[in-house]
């Protein structure tokens, strides 16, 4: 397997990369707003605007919206 251009002239592994967070899972940007829907990854929505697209494939895939609806 040939590795990738950068990781062969820096002579930076990937185990470096990842302890210094390059490829660390991106935190949900928080909302203005109330989050009134949450999934399972932490990724929420206020209801306003359009529907996310996580919200929109789960509707999709027979979930309601309620399902996902943050009970206080």
């Amino acid at each position: 397997m040939r590795r990738p251009r950068c990781l062969s002239v820096n002579r930076t592994s990937c185990l470096t990369l990842s302890t210094a967070g390059c490829f660390a899972a991106t935190q949900p940007n928080p909302s203005s707003g109330t989050v009134r829907y949450r999934n399972a990854q932490g990724q929420g929505w206020d209801g306003r605007g359009a529907m996310p697209d996580w919200l929109q494939r789960a509707i999709h895939a027979g979930q309601t919206v309620e399902h996902f609806r943050v009970r206080r």
